[in-house]
């Protein structure tokens, strides 16, 4: 099934075809695959997939319907919104959404049974919101352990959990759960991860001896969840991992048995003949050295393609070539050589930018070091413009699979 984008005036019946235009799609057993690969690295932790921004770029609801499908007994999510969404989906899964504003709406959480992480200043916030709503909240408390990001700070934790602890025993709030999140779990070599894996312990006896009793203390990521099983704990959120993508420069993610779900393609839109010293898009940074055929790729910065990642690789009919010249708007030129009238063949072939490279094509970590930049930023900013595709569905039922909470 293919869900149409946000925004463009293509038609929605036609993205259903395979051969449409340019197309995002996502192979739903591959994140299937990866959350059962995640999840036998966790055991006995359970798994939180997590789909904020759309779920990396894939589709949050029919990837977060996947993932449950395949074990997950949680979602995670940044903002309420996009955990409203997903109720209004029918996924009636664990959810969490951890990043808030003034602006939050407290009280649709609440509502929706969503989880909700807080830091500190949030608290009188989500106590009005249960009142108001006449439920009590579900919340997570947040510490920042050394991200220096949103999390209690260690100096103001003694204060947040003995304020929860108040609401909790006045039947406002429900702590279930004690958090944090590392900054370094990707470079394995780094002691911090040791530091902040102290000082999270160090704050969950703090919490516990003044009578916190959580469901769940989480604090892995995906690399921590492939390399560090001493910060399982009760749950591992792993974002990267279940679209298949390696946190780790040095390990691909064959090499870690994953799968990655996306393949960005479209079809070449033009093939042209020019002659030596031909200059090629804005600025002529880039001239042909010989007589050469010019292919067109109807996709650019428009569709999420970095515009400063000129020498991207392009597969077309078996063969990769870099991209030249600067990448535009829309499009993106590749230099197919001196192959003569032969070039006019191409014209309506596929070209595909990344995919699981199991055929030895390119990936979104190629694109990633053209880009100087890191895959998860590859796909995640795969614009609307991109019809998502995807494959490999199942009927869904609306709660989590095996491991649910």
């Amino acid at each position: 099934m293919t869900y149409p984008a946000a925004t463009g005036d293509f038609d929605a019946a036609l993205a259903q075809d395979p051969r449409y235009e340019r197309s995002a799609v996502i192979d739903l057993e591959a994140i299937r695959h990866n959350v059962r690969r995640l999840a036998a690295a966790a055991s006995p932790a359970k798994v939180m997939a997590v789909v904020k921004a759309d779920a990396y770029g894939h589709g949050a609801v029919p990837v977060a319907r996947a993932a449950l499908e395949a074990g997950a007994a949680w979602l995670g999510v940044a903002h309420i919104s996009e955990a409203l969404a997903l109720r209004a989906a029918g996924i009636d899964a664990p959810l969490l959404a951890w990043l808030h504003t003034t602006e939050s709406n407290f009280g649709a959480a609440v509502a929706a049974g969503v989880d909700i992480g807080c830091s500190g200043w949030e608290l009188e916030r989500i106590v009005a919101a249960a009142r108001e709503q006449e439920r009590p909240a579900r919340i997570h408390l947040k510490v920042d352990t050394g991200l220096g990001r949103n999390g209690a700070t260690l100096e103001t934790w003694d204060n947040l959990v003995g304020e929860a602890l108040e609401y909790q025993d006045q039947g406002l709030l429900r702590v279930v759960g004690i958090f944090s999140h590392l900054a370094v779990a990707d470079e394995p070599e780094r002691p911090e991860t040791d530091q902040q894996l102290a000082a999270f312990r160090e704050v969950l006896a703090v919490a516990e001896d003044a009578g916190v009793d959580p469901e769940v203390r989480h604090l892995a990521n995906t690399p921590a969840t492939l390399s560090r099983p001493d910060t399982h704990f009760d749950l591992v959120r792993v974002g990267l991992g279940i679209y298949g993508l390696s946190p780790f420069a040095g390990q691909t993610s064959a090499e870690l048995g994953l799968r990655p779900a996306m393949t960005l393609r479209t079809v070449v839109s033009q093939c042209k003949e020019v002659p030596d010293g031909q200059g090629v898009s804005y600025g002529l940074r880039y001239h042909t050295s010989g007589p050469s055929t010019l292919g067109l790729i109807p996709l650019g910065y428009a569709d999420g393609i970095p515009r400063v990642a000129t020498g991207g690789p392009v597969r077309v009919a078996g063969m990769t070539y870099p991209v030249v010249g600067r990448i535009a708007m829309d499009q993106m030129v590749i230099d197919l050589g001196d192959v003569g009238p032969a070039g006019a063949g191409l014209l309506g072939a596929e070209a595909q930018l990344f995919g699981d490279g199991a055929d030895g094509g390119p990936t979104a970590d190629d694109w990633a070091r053209a880009a100087g930049t890191i895959n998860y930023e590859i796909v995640t900013r795969i614009s609307p413009r991109v019809p998502r595709r995807f494959i490999n569905e199942q009927p869904f039922s609306g709660h989590s699979g095996e491991g649910a909470a």
